[in-house]
């Protein structure tokens, strides 16, 4: 039996679900993406929606249930995956969890306030865009 997380974001995560799978990876959603990783013990192909920042060189997931969910764990196993946004495919690399000070420098004000308000968090996924 799985239970919730400790925080409220859980029920903004399950009410909005539907329409965030539906809307993720799209090209007129920027700010949702779609990681596509392998599990690390049955080798299936899985996808999960989040909510991303994107800079030219990085993509940043915001992590509100925390680093040790299975996906993160099989991104980091895996040390990349492939990040669908905007439409296109994007292979990423050197995934690292970092903290609050190093996430901060990647958001707006205005985002950073939305973000710590609908997802608190205290570990980030920091991916880096495979040359």
């Amino acid at each position: 039996m799985t239970t919730a997380p400790h925080n409220t974001s859980w029920r903004f995560a399950r009410a909005t679900a539907p329409a965030t799978r539906v809307m993720a990876g799209r090209r007129w959603f920027p700010g949702w993406a779609v990681v596509q990783h392998r599990g690390r013990k049955t080798g299936r192909s899985l996808a999960v929606p989040v909510a991303v920042i994107v800079t030219p060189d990085d993509f940043v997931i915001n992590l509100p249930w925390g680093a040790a969910t299975n996906w993160v764990r099989n991104v980091m196993a895996a040390d990349g995956c492939t990040i669908r946004w905007r439409g296109a495919d994007h292979r990423v690399d050197a995934p690292r969890i970092i903290d609050e000070a190093a996430a901060r420098p990647y958001y707006s004000r205005l985002t950073w306030a939305i973000a710590r308000k609908l997802f608190p968090a205290d570990a980030w996924l920091l991916l880096h865009r495979a040359k």
